[in-house]
C-alpha cells in the first residue's frame, strides 16, 4: 500500500487515513513510518529497507496514487498542486472552481499535460535512487484520461511509462478501472502493464457461494483469462488473480457476511462496495454454530483452492491465511485500531487452516506447470504440453449449462512428472466424479479434499493416501487435488 507522503488527517472526524491513498508529496517517504523523522531519516530508511529485502530475495513493488491527491474538491485545503496551477494539474469543470471527480476522491489529476511529466519524473526518481523492482498504479484508467476526462486511445502518460529508458526492467501493474465507470481490463494502454483481474474476483466469489452459470467464465480464469487478453502475445503471467484485496472483504468476511457493515468508519455504511459477492453460510457475522463455521472453514479453503489451482501470477491479502475478520467492514481505510491491525495470535489460534495455505502454496511452487508462462494447451489428447483436459461428472464430457456448478479437469506436463485431476463441486449435494485411467503402474494419490478435518484436508506427497477406485465422491462444497504417482 502506499508508502508516498499522504495527508492522514484526510478522514472522517475523529478518524485518521490509515491506508495512505491521499497524497501529498510524490517524491517522498511517509514520515511517520520511520523511525527518524528529521533530516534524510525517512529516505535512508527506505533505501536500508530495500536493500535488505533485496538480501533475502523479496522484491519491492509501491502502490502509487497517481489519479488524485488529498487537496480534494472545492472545499479541500490548499496544500500542494492547487496552490501551484490549479487549472494545469487538475481537470476541471467548466466553472473552474470545481473538480471533475473520476477518482471517486473529490479530484482528478490532469495527467496528459504537466502532471505526466511529474509522475514520470517520480518513477524515475523510486527506480534510479530508491531501487524499487516495480509499481502497481491505483485506479490507472484515469491515467487514460484527456484533459477534459475523455478516454483517451493512445495515453501519452501511460506510453511514456512503457517505453522509458529507466523503466524497462521494472514490473508494471493496472487497477485497470476508475471510479467513474472507465473500465479496462483486457484492454490497457501498452505492452508491459500487468493487470488486476477484476473479473477473476468477481466470477470465482459467485462460483464457490454457489452462483449458476459460471462455469464457462471458471474455465477462462483458471487458465488466465485468454478471453480477456487474445490479442496481446504475452503469457497468463500478466493476469493479477485475486480473490481479496485491501479494499473489500477480507477471506473470512467474505464467506461469514451478506452485507457490509461499515458503521465503524461514520458515513452511515454508505462508503465501500455494495456488490460484493459474498456469502455468509446462513448466520450474518459471528456465530457458535458448529455446522456453520464448518461450512464457511470449507468455502474458505475452497477458495484459496480455486485460486492456487489457476495459471497467472496470484495474489493475496496479508491475514488470509490465518481467517482475518475486519467484522464485516469492506472499506477500513478510517480505521487504525485492532480491526485493521493483523494479530500475531492468530498465528496460533488457526495453525490449522494457516498449515493448510502454507503447504498448497508449496506444492504449486514446486510443480512447473504452475511456472509455465505460456497458455495451456486445451486438449483431451495431451499431445503437446503442458495441456489442460476439461471433464464434468463424465471425463471429457464438462457441463457448461447455466444449471452447472462443477468443474473437473486435468492438468498435464509429463515431461516433467506431473499429472493432476483438480475437481471443483460448488453444488449443496455430493456429486461423483469419474477419474482419468492412468498408465499401468501409476496410480491417483488425494493431496487435498477441502471437505475432511485437518491433517486430511492437505496431505503431502510423500504421504498422500491412494485412490484405487475409478470414481471419486465429492462432497457438496468442496474441492479436490489428486496427483498421479508411479508405483
Amino acid at each position: 500500500m502506499p508508502v508516498q507522503q499522504f495527508d492522514a488527517s484526510d478522514a472522517p472526524p475523529g478518524r485518521v487515513n490509515y491506508w495512505g491513498y491521499s497524497s501529498v508529496a510524490f517524491f517522498a517517504p511517509h514520515w511517520a513510518y520511520s523511525a527518524c523523522k528529521v533530516g534524510l531519516g525517512p529516505v535512508n530508511e527506505f533505501r536500508d529497507m530495500v536493500k535488505a529485502l533485496h538480501q533475502a530475495g523479496i522484491e519491492v513493488i509501491l502502490d502509487v496514487v497517481f489519479n488524485h491527491t488529498a487537496e480534494g474538491n472545492h472545499e479541500g485545503p490548499t496544500l500542494s498542486l492547487r496552490g501551484l496551477s490549479n487549472e494545469s494539474y487538475y481537470i476541471l469543470e467548466n466553472h473552474k472552481a470545481y473538480y471533475r471527480n473520476y477518482s471517486g476522491c473529490g479530484n482528478t489529476l490532469k495527467t496528459s499535460t504537466i502532471s505526466g511529466y511529474l509522475i514520470l519524473d517520480c518513477l524515475r526518481y523510486w527506480v534510479l535512487h530508491m531501487h524499487v523492482d516495480g509499481f502497481r498504479f491505483d485506479l490507472a484508467s484515469v491515467l487514460a484520461r484527456g484533459v477534459t476526462g475523455e478516454p483517451l486511445e493512445i495515453p501519452p502518460i501511460l506510453w511514456l511509462i512503457n517505453t522509458d529508458p529507466a523503466l524497462a526492467g521494472i514490473k508494471i501493474i493496472a487497477e485497470a478501472w476508475d471510479a467513474a465507470g472507465l473500465y479496462q481490463v483486457g484492454n490497457f494502454a501498452g505492452e508491459r502493464f500487468a493487470e488486476w483481474n477484476g473479473p477473476y474476483r468477481d466470477e470465482v466469489r459467485r462460483f464457490v457461494r454457489g452462483d449458476r452459470g459460471l462455469c464457462g467464465a471458471i474455465a477462462h480464469r483458471l487458465m488466465g483469462s485468454p478471453d480477456l487478453y487474445p490479442h496481446l502475445k504475452r503469457g497468463p503471467n500478466y493476469s493479477i488473480h485475486f480473490v481479496t484485496c485491501h479494499d473489500g472483504f477480507t477471506l473470512y468476511d467474505l464467506v461469514s457476511y451478506n452485507h457490509k457493515h461499515n458503521e465503524a468508519n461514520g458515513e452511515d455504511s454508505r462508503d465501500g462496495a455494495n456488490d460484493n459477492w459474498s456469502w455468509n453460510c446462513g448466520v450474518e457475522g459471528d456465530t457458535d454454530d458448529p455446522i456453520v463455521r464448518s461450512l464457511r472453514l470449507k468455502q474458505a479453503k475452497n477458495l484459496f483452492v480455486l485460486w492456487a489451482m489457476s495459471q497467472g501470477t496470484p495474489m493475496m491479502l496479508m491475514g488470509d491465511e490465518v481467517l482475518r475478520s475486519q467484522l464485516g467492514n469492506n472499506n477500513a481505510y478510517c480505521q487504525n485500531n485492532e480491526l485493521s491491525w493483523f494479530d500475531w495470535d492468530r498465528l496460533s489460534s488457526q495453525k490449522e487452516f494457516l498449515s493448510f495455505v502454507q503447504q498448497l502454496i508449496d506444492f504449486i511452487q514446486n510443480l512447473q506447470v504452475f511456472k509455465h508462462d505460456e497458455p495451456l494447451i486445451v486438449t483431451s489428447q495431451p499431445i503437446l504440453e503442458p495441456s489442460i483436459t476439461w471433464h464434468g461428472t463424465t471425463l471429457n464430457q464438462p457441463d457448461w449449462s447455466e444449471d452447472a456448478r462443477s468443474l473437473s479437469f486435468t492438468l498435464c506436463y509429463r515431461q516433467h512428472g506431473e499429472l493432476l485431476q483438480i475437481i471443483f463441486n460448488a453444488f449443496w449435494e455430493p456429486l461423483i466424479f469419474e477419474l482419468p485411467p492412468l498408465a499401468r503402474g501409476q496410480y491417483w494419490q488425494r493431496i487435498v479434499d477441502t471437505a475432511l478435518p485437518p491433517p486430511q484436508d492437505f496431505c503431502p506427497i510423500a504421504c498422500a493416501p491412494k485412490i484405487a477406485q475409478p470414481c471419486y465422491q465429492v462432497d457438496a462444497r468442496a474441492a479436490i487435488i489428486l496427483m498421479a504417482k508411479s508405483w
